[in-house]
């Protein structure tokens, strides 16, 4: 709905041959009402859409058919055109049921159907065909398809690229039993479809995530939360266009009544603002604005010749007032702000729609615009819907596609649509009213805010070991969640893919180990000497090699013994000596420590040895002469021995062994006592069974070691 006082609105009522398809749906039509195609004509052909089926039977039961009947033209043939390209890289196939009965044709013509594609904007559509031929059976029914991705194709141009490469073809010719001749041929066409989208590239934005909407489910006022009633009158004394309408915010001309908005425009007088009119009605702002998306409104629409309702669009930016936005935002005036007309209706032109823009290029005039005539829109309600990416505008009525705007190339100029707008629903009362108006509403069931969901990012989740070298060509040596390389899709599209990069390192660590006598490592080689060159390669934690070095220490013991007499001296120096007596099943000789010992006695002896952790033991040496002292040469008598209970002991023969002590197999003393008396008793029987040694003693003096046995 234009705001210019510069320019009057040509009604002009002309019906688009474009056809209305189904937005986002397949071209299809089965000539029973069900159709989206609605612009069938003939070339040197009559046709009837709606013909009634004259072979009705299993193959096809339906009612209606088109009927072709070339009549003898020599281009004889049907088409369509459609509103958008078609879009051929992924949907490529048409097909259609037909019967051609064998008493309906003359000549000797091919028994045929061609099924062509053509730019129908040119004056010589046919330069650009590509065409299928397909044979045909007379008197059935039979299903053919056209796929111009696998079916042998003709091109009239030789030089022109696969069809399924260009982005021209807009009309559908089909041509029964051939050109250039003067034959007849009757035919009868069903359930016509292509299987692609048009109106929509696979490349453009999804709007599926409802953002803002009104479903007018309280009764009583409008919800001021989410309208503004605008009622100044823009220069104090009218509105644009000439109209002659008040604005007001009352209840008489917008309410909420049983799930609907009703916008009423009343024959009534009215003052406000110090001027009188004589019709009033309503004019809402959203108080919600966006940039691209898809505004959907379910509507019936007022009727009386002289009223003008629509559903339209603003920029935020717009200085206009008595606007909600302009006190906050307003900056740029009308027609630089952009507007969007998504429905507009004039009751001089009954059941006709239109949908426009209004730029700096056409000087705000009513230039680039679609319309389409309906069948009713005041007792019916139709979704009236616009989408707006960055490329395009599209207008559709009931998903049907009618009107498509895409200046190519944008600027300013003729794409001001580059920032928020906001939706108005009013109804104006042109100075042409009929003058036996009274009032008629516009019904609004819902107004719906579609905008794209947050958008899918594509990652290349990648771990590597020390670097990486990405699509990008670079070569990357730590994390990078950073970088992003843009790729065409499968459909021809941009797609921008992020790096996510996990650089892990390779590693190099020594395995410091210290082992006794041998060690066998990772690598499983047994080292006996130290070694500090061997490697072995391993995966780390993260999947990168790790390379491990092996500094070993060997730590060996010398065990041997040098005897000197009935001395003995270990060979290893610097450790831990425990002497020990072999007889009396390598029990510790208690106090022996040092790295020499000597025997007093006759037996066999060894010393074990600690050195740097590790641990090992002599072989025994016996010691058979053994220089004794002179007490040793008395005797001294132990029995039993071995016993179960009880030893008894006799020193008389030796008056210097007077002090016994007890020692256990692990070289504890458990047992001391002096025998003054020459004799003694030990009670063995508090102890367990095994090997015991009595030490004898003369004033601290060592004598001598008896093992002594408990059974």
């Amino acid at each position: 709905m234009s705001n210019s006082h510069l320019f009057t609105l040509t009604l002009l009522a002309i019906m688009l041959n474009n056809v209305p398809t189904a937005l986002g749906q397949a071209v299809h039509d089965n000539f029973e009402g069900a159709g989206t195609i609605s612009s069938w004509t003939g070339d040197d052909c009559n046709l009837n859409t709606s013909f009634s089926n004259p072979f009705v039977n299993a193959a096809n039961p339906s009612a209606t058919v088109l009927e072709y009947n070339d009549y003898g033209g020599q281009y004889g043939n049907v088409r369509f055109d459609v509103v958008t390209n078609f879009n051929l890289s992924i949907n490529r196939t048409f097909s259609l049921q037909i019967y051609v009965p064998a008493s309906s044709i003359s000549g000797s013509q091919p028994n045929q159907v061609s099924l062509k594609l053509q730019d129908g904007t040119l004056g010589s559509p046919w330069t650009t065909q590509s065409e299928i031929i397909k044979p045909i059976v007379l008197d059935q029914w039979q299903t053919l398809n056209f796929d111009f991705g696998t079916d042998p194709f003709q091109n009239f141009d030789p030089g022109s690229i696969d069809p399924v490469y260009r982005t021209d073809f807009n009309r559908v010719l089909i041509q029964v039993n051939g050109e250039n001749n003067n034959d007849l041929v009757i035919a009868y066409i069903d359930d016509f479809n292509y299987d692609g989208l048009l109106g929509s590239s696979p490349c453009d934005p999804i709007f599926n995530q409802l953002v803002w909407s009104d479903e007018f489910d309280t009764a009583g006022s409008i919800d001021s939360t989410k309208w503004h009633h605008q009622t100044q009158l823009p220069d104090g004394v009218s509105w644009y266009n000439s109209e002659v309408q008040h604005y007001t915010d009352r209840t008489d001309n917008s309410f909420v009544d049983s799930g609907y908005l009703h916008i009423i425009a009343k024959k009534e007088i009215f003052t406000d603002q110090g001027q009188t009119k004589n019709y009033t009605s309503a004019r809402l702002n959203s108080k919600f604005a966006f940039t691209h998306g898809r505004v959907e409104v379910r509507a019936k629409l007022p009727t009386g010749s002289g009223t003008w309702p629509a559903i339209w669009m603003l920029g935020k930016n717009i200085i206009e007032p008595g606007g909600y936005w302009t006190a906050s935002h307003g900056t740029t005036g009308w027609p630089a702000c952009g507007e969007i007309d998504i429905m507009e209706h004039w009751g001089t032109n009954q059941n006709y729609i239109q949908s426009a823009l209004h730029t700096p290029s056409s000087f705000g005039a009513t230039v680039n615009h679609g319309g389409l005539a309906m069948s009713d829109v005041s007792n019916t309600f139709h979704t009236y819907a616009m989408e707006w990416n960055s490329e395009s505008i599209r207008f559709s009525v009931d998903s049907n596609l009618f009107y498509v705007y895409a200046p190519d190339p944008k600027d300013m100029s003729n794409w001001p649509f580059v920032a928020d707008q906001y939706i108005l629903l009013n109804i104006a009362i042109q100075n042409i009213i009929d003058p036996a108006f009274i009032e008629s509403p516009m019904i609004i069931d819902f107004v719906r805010v579609y905008q794209e969901s947050a958008a899918t990012v594509n990652s290349d989740t990648i771990e590597a070991c020390d670097s990486y070298t990405w699509i990008d060509g670079n070569n990357y040596t730590a994390n990078n969640s950073t970088a992003t390389h843009t790729m065409i899709s499968a459909e021809g599209c941009d797609s921008v893919i992020n790096l996510e990069l996990t650089i892990n390192n390779s590693s190099t660590f020594e395995d410091i180990q210290e082992a006794c006598e041998t060690y066998t490592w990772i690598d499983g080689i047994t080292y006996s000497t130290n070694n500090n060159t061997a490697t072995q390669i391993l995966t780390n934690s993260v999947g990168c090699d790790s390379v491990v070095n092996l500094n070993l220490t060997i730590n060996t013991i010398n065990d041997t013994l040098t005897q000197i007499g009935n001395t003995l001296t270990s060979n290893q120096i610097g450790a831990i000596y425990q002497w020990l007596y072999c007889d009396s099943s390598f029990s510790i000789i208690v106090g022996e420590n040092a790295q020499t010992f000597t025997a007093n006695t006759s037996g066999n002896y060894a010393v074990e040895i600690i050195l740097n952790g590790c641990k090992d033991t002599s072989d025994c040496i016996t010691i058979s002469s053994v220089n004794l002292p002179e007490v040793l040469n008395d005797r001294i008598k132990i029995y039993p021995n071995p016993t179960s209970s009880i030893i008894h002991i006799n020193t008389t023969g030796n008056s210097k062994a007077n002090e016994v002590h007890l020692f256990d197999s692990a070289g504890r003393l458990i047992f001391n006592a002096f025998f003054e008396s020459g004799n003694g008793i030990i009670d063995l029987n508090p102890y367990p069974s095994g090997v015991y040694q009595l030490h004898f003693y003369h004033e601290g003096k060592h004598i001598t070691v008896v093992p002594v046995s408990k059974l």
